[in-house]
């Protein structure tokens, strides 16, 4: 399989084929993830919400995402990996900005770093592209601005605020972004973005019309508990099968059923006669 890079993914946008990304916070997923022929894994300050279990991103530090994004950067042999700048590491300052990207890129291997906002966070990423780091925007619904949106809501609604998503779409792309996260975005506006700019659009729930779609892999797979954000389709109920297995071997184990022979070292056991001896001798 050929190796995922910037150029390869830009050549996938302008044949108009379709490039799929997937989360991944560990070296067990990633690798089925990358064989799986997954174009790009985005290690997501999601994992706050999927791996911790908090009910947002920003608990989420830059050690934690050093940390998950080590085991998926050992991982991925062909896939393209970004990984999250994690809230309040980048916006402080351009400095700031610029030590915690090198920070991902040299610990974890990272191919690029995606950080959320538009025009306001724009002089971070010329900062950062201009030491040779690529980065990945994300505007429309930013996860990391959940208090000052008053919750997980759709932008982009209504003809000023359209203005404004694709205003951020454009100036992201002028400081040297090479690919952008549309999120809840509605679905003309994320066509309309595709069309006006040379970057990869990424959706999720911003419609069919982007270059390629993200998902949480927990959500794909169906174990992140009842609720289902319109937006995701459920291509297994592995959730289900997990917990299945997990009841199945807590009977056995309570019924004495498992181990049973298969599962054990017989032939290394000692003697009969010998056990007996050590029995008597303590």
């Amino acid at each position: 399989m050929k190796r995922n890079t910037i150029a390869t993914l830009t050549a996938m946008k302008e044949r108009g084929e379709k490039i799929s990304q997937l989360t991944a916070y560990d070296y067990t997923t990633a690798r089925l993830v990358d064989a799986a022929g997954i174009n790009t894994v985005l290690v997501g300050d999601s994992l706050g919400m999927t791996m911790q279990g908090y009910e947002d991103t920003l608990p989420v530090t830059m050690e934690e995402m050093i940390v998950y994004g080590r085991s998926v950067g050992r991982a991925c042999k062909d896939a393209f990996v970004i990984l999250d700048m994690p809230f309040m590491s980048y916006q402080t300052s351009v400095e700031q900005a610029v030590e915690n990207a090198g920070r991902l890129v040299k610990e974890c291997r990272a191919n690029a770093v995606k950080l959320e906002g538009g025009k306001a966070v724009c002089p971070q990423i010329a900062a950062i592209t201009a030491c040779g780091i690529p980065v990945c925007a994300h505007v429309g619904m930013t996860p990391q601005s959940v208090n000052s949106f008053g919750g997980f809501k759709v932008q982009g609604r209504g003809e000023d605020a359209a203005r404004r998503v694709l205003e951020d779409a454009l100036a992201v792309e002028q400081a040297g972004a090479f690919m952008v996260v549309l999120e809840c975005v509605p679905p003309k506006l994320a066509a309309l973005i595709t069309r006006k700019t040379r970057m990869i659009t990424i959706g999720i729930g911003a419609g069919a019309g982007c270059d390629g779609q993200v998902l949480v892999y927990q959500d794909l797979l169906g174990m992140s508990g009842e609720f289902v954000p319109k937006f995701v389709k459920r291509f297994a109920e592995i959730g289900a099968e997990m917990q299945s297995a997990f009841c199945t071997y807590d009977t056995e184990v309570k019924a004495g059923s498992f181990p049973a022979v298969e599962q054990t070292y017989a032939k290394s056991d000692c003697s009969d006669e010998f056990l007996a001896r050590l029995d008597a001798d303590y």
